[in-house]
């Protein structure tokens, strides 16, 4: 029995569109995704080394402070005040008295700054305290 070919003329292709399409949405989300964590490490601070430590866990709910060279105390990108900052963590204690607080303190800043900073933590009710440092 002979087949006939109806049509071969006629090539065969693979539409792209689609696979097009979904690499876009993966690059924008990529894209998105990367620039939320941006804002900490914008923040010149010169990290001591360490040889010993744990990386951290990524928590939604923590609370990175940034102690600078001068001593001053920058929390989420703006710089803040003694008084407004143990307001603050204040307010952040009342809704979650575990939540992890780190301190990002450069290493030229003097340990009276860092042990202040500390202080002024456990008095607002937070103990989870954590260091950064670099690996080294």
């Amino acid at each position: 029995m002979q087949i006939q070919d109806t049509d071969s003329s006629e090539d065969l292709a693979m539409n792209l569109a689609p696979m097009i399409d979904v690499v876009f949405l993966l690059l924008i989300f990529f894209m998105v995704a990367t620039t939320f964590a941006v804002h900490e490490k914008e923040l010149s601070v010169d990290l001591p080394l360490a040889e010993s430590g744990d990386e951290a866990g990524l928590d939604t709910q923590e609370v990175v402070l940034n102690l600078m060279a001068d001593g001053s105390i920058v929390m989420d990108g703006e710089a803040i005040g003694p008084d407004a900052l143990r307001a603050r963590l204040e307010r952040i204690a009342r809704g979650n008295p575990k939540t992890p607080v780190t301190i990002r303190g450069d290493k030229r800043v003097f340990h009276e700054h860092v042990v202040s900073l500390m202080d002024t933590c456990r008095l607002a009710g937070l103990v989870d305290l954590g260091i950064t440092t670099i690996d080294g």
